[in-house]
């Protein structure tokens, strides 16, 4: 197996930053009136900005596809173009439509004159990075020389307070005082649009640095766990119920493709399982403390932050907070392209140095699956 390399990163964010303030301009009030949860919850998660693909009148500025074209543009330039790339692997939790694929609609938008393989790997966080991996089998098998790993999010379309009126209008009938479900309400300000591309090459950079990727580890507790995020589905009891199973009109009623999370359920499982998952990983691939330099945890809400480090001390692999890297704050929770938005900022930040090893944790809550990417500053 050849060794694999990413040797350069990109991001496009749509828009100008979106500060606390605003997010019910762009995202309209449920109702007419503001959410009562919105002052808890950005409390607890501590984002300051995201971005929105939205204008403040409702207006899609830029499709998921866009959003990955634009990423993926940024990573030309030399030997890299449209044409010298020979696998396009795409991961996403908003796509834009059932089908054609994630991948292949960008494909579509990105032109050029040469075929290419592509991927598509849909779910929640974890895709970007099952995209990366399969980009890096392609590359160490020998089957392809150049990739590119691409996750891409437009959550604002599925949160905007007119995606809820029809539910709203349903609860009217029956409450004084409505309110959308504290589940449904939660993501509203938490989730956040944008894109990250990685190239994926067997060969390093002659000039400059890159990243050597030892390895990528991914498990599923789906046998164990119930689904604790979820769109396109209702629980009816303990079954989780697609949408097809519902008559069209109960679609807008039940708002059944916005997105849902048992908040309880995560928080009673999120951090343990992605412990869990890494004392595995560390003993699979004899890692340790020691051995990492900078830490790139995907957390959802920076809530999450002392729980984890709490977590690890408590398993005996503390990793030092001066040793975290985390752009949660400025950028909110995007999901599939959160990981690689992180790799992509501290590659370009100057902080790294030849040899510092880079431990990369992408925990998804959708049903409980989690990722750890070990990279070598090279």
């Amino acid at each position: 197996m050849r060794p694999v390399y990413i040797t350069r990163t990109s991001s496009f964010m749509p828009n100008s930053p979106v500060e606390n303030h605003e997010i019910e301009e762009y995202l309209g009030m449920i109702g007419g009136k503001p959410s009562r949860a919105k002052e808890l919850i950005l409390r607890n998660n501590q984002i300051k900005t995201r971005f929105y693909a939205l204008d403040k009148k409702q207006n899609v500025t830029h499709t998921a596809f866009d959003l990955a074209v634009k990423a993926i543009q940024n990573l030309y330039g030399g030997d890299v173009s449209v044409d010298t790339i020979e696998l396009l692997a795409a991961g996403t939790a908003s796509q834009e439509m059932i089908m054609p694929s994630h991948g292949v609609q960008i494909h579509g938008q990105m032109g050029g004159e040469r075929d290419m393989e592509v991927v598509s790997f849909a779910g929640s966080c974890c895709s970007g990075i099952h995209a990366l991996k399969y980009c890096q089998m392609a590359v160490a098998s020998g089957d392809k020389e150049m990739a590119v790993a691409v996750a891409s999010e437009r959550f604002s379309a599925w949160m905007r307070a007119s995606f809820f009126n029809d539910e709203y209008e349903s609860l009217s009938r029956l409450m004084a005082d409505p309110m959308i479900a504290f589940e449904k309400d939660f993501l509203r300000f938490m989730l956040s649009d944008g894109a990250s591309a990685l190239l994926v090459t067997d060969k390093p950079n002659e000039n400059g640095l890159s990243l050597k990727l030892e390895w990528v580890e991914l498990t599923s507790y789906a046998n164990t766990m119930p689904a604790c995020m979820y769109a396109g589905a209702q629980y009816d009891g303990d079954e989780l119920m697609g949408w097809t199973r519902y008559p069209e009109r109960e679609w807008t009623e039940r708002s059944l493709f916005s997105l849902k999370q048992d908040t309880k359920l995560l928080g009673a499982n999120i951090v343990k399982l992605g412990g869990k998952f890494l004392m595995d990983v560390s003993k699979k691939r004899g890692l340790k403390p020691d051995g990492i330099d900078w830490f790139l945890p995907h957390l959802s809400s920076m809530y999450f932050r002392k729980k984890i480090f709490d977590e690890l001390a408590g398993l005996g692999f503390s990793i030092p907070e001066e040793k975290w890297f985390v752009n949660l704050p400025k950028f909110g929770n995007v999901a599939a392209a959160s990981a690689f938005l992180m790799i992509d900022e501290l590659f370009k930040s100057g902080k790294l140095k030849k040899g510092d090893k880079i431990l990369v944790m992408v925990p998804e809550s959708a049903r409980f699956s989690y990722a750890y990417v070990y990279l070598t500053v090279c």
